[in-house]
């Protein structure tokens, strides 16, 4: 009753944290998008076009949380874990479009379509105010992330944190341009809005690599780092076993299904050896909390 509570309690904060960043996402783009377009910055509107990433990337992570929360059925043995995995490798290729469309644009206007525009008041409040929702979020989301083992939420997390950073890049270069339009020696500054959009992209890619990387290793079943070897270590120990091999490891979104086999006594009774197999489990729970354990005894002949 307890591990049911806990896990309707956690489904519930983890939808929260995916809706929360649907309603800030949707908030900011359409914020940057009227700011962008009103004053002619390319930083602004790259800065817009990341942050309507951000809003598809939070609604497929809201549908992936809605949907790994599902339980386990005769077509899903394993759950439905993997929707997170996907979810992530999705905002992944949106960050790949975009990250393109940005240095595209940014080069374009640097090498031959240089663009005036205004910077206002208003250019620089909804970069202050994106930041401060950013960081919100970002804990927000990394804090869940953390807590439940989610992919889907730390994708999303990773992408509220890098605005942080890319915010404070285009700030920067509205700055510099300001400098231009003050001080004629310094006119060449009016080019730091479309360097900053640049900067953005390059920022884009290196989600894209990290996000990616991580995401497609999940979907192969990369094993965690060190993982067998810890599981090893603590079961080999145990009183009763005599050798642990064969040991497999693999997510399904947040859920960690382990496989181990055991060498043990083939000569005692099947409670003894079923009491050995719970306390393996136990203490393989230990290392990792709330993982989903199968033994497999095998007689020490």
């Amino acid at each position: 009753m307890v591990v049911t509570t806990f896990s309707q309690q956690g489904a519930h904060e983890k939808k929260w944290a995916a809706m929360s960043s649907v309603i800030a996402a949707v908030g900011l783009t359409g914020f940057k998008i009227i700011v962008g377009l009103s004053t002619g910055s390319l930083g602004i509107l790259a800065e817009a076009a990341h942050s309507g990433l951000d809003l598809m990337a939070a609604l497929m992570t809201f549908l992936a949380i809605r949907i790994s929360g599902k339980p386990a059925d005769s077509t899903h043995l394993y759950g439905h874990g993997k929707a997170e995995n996907l979810s992530a490798l999705f905002e992944t290729l949106l960050l790949l479009v975009t990250c393109f469309w940005i240095i595209y644009e940014a080069t374009h206007r640097l090498l031959f379509h240089a663009v005036a525009f205004r910077i206002t008041f208003w250019s620089f409040a909804v970069m202050i105010i994106s930041i401060a929702v950013d960081v919100s979020r970002s804990r927000v989301l990394y804090r869940a992330a953390k807590k439940y083992r989610s992919q889907a939420l730390e994708a999303d997390a990773l992408h509220f944190s890098t605005d942080i950073w890319s915010s404070g890049v285009v700030i920067l270069g509205l700055v510099c341009v300001k400098v231009g339009q003050w001080v004629p020696g310094l006119a060449f500054l009016h080019q730091a809005d479309s360097v900053a959009a640049v900067v953005v992209g390059l920022i884009v890619v290196y989600i894209v690599v990290k996000l990616g990387v991580s995401t497609v290793q999940a979907l192969l079943d990369v094993a965690p780092s060190g993982i067998e070897r810890k599981i090893i270590s603590a079961v080999g120990a145990l009183a009763g076993v005599t050798n642990c091999h064969h040991v497999r490891v693999r997510y399904s979104g947040p859920q960690l299904f382990v496989d181990i086999h055991v060498l043990v006594d083939g000569n005692q009774t099947l409670r003894e050896a079923h009491n050995l197999t719970e306390e393996i489990e136990r203490t393989i729970q230990k290392l990792i909390p709330n993982a989903d354990v199968t033994v497999h005894p095998e007689p020490n002949l």
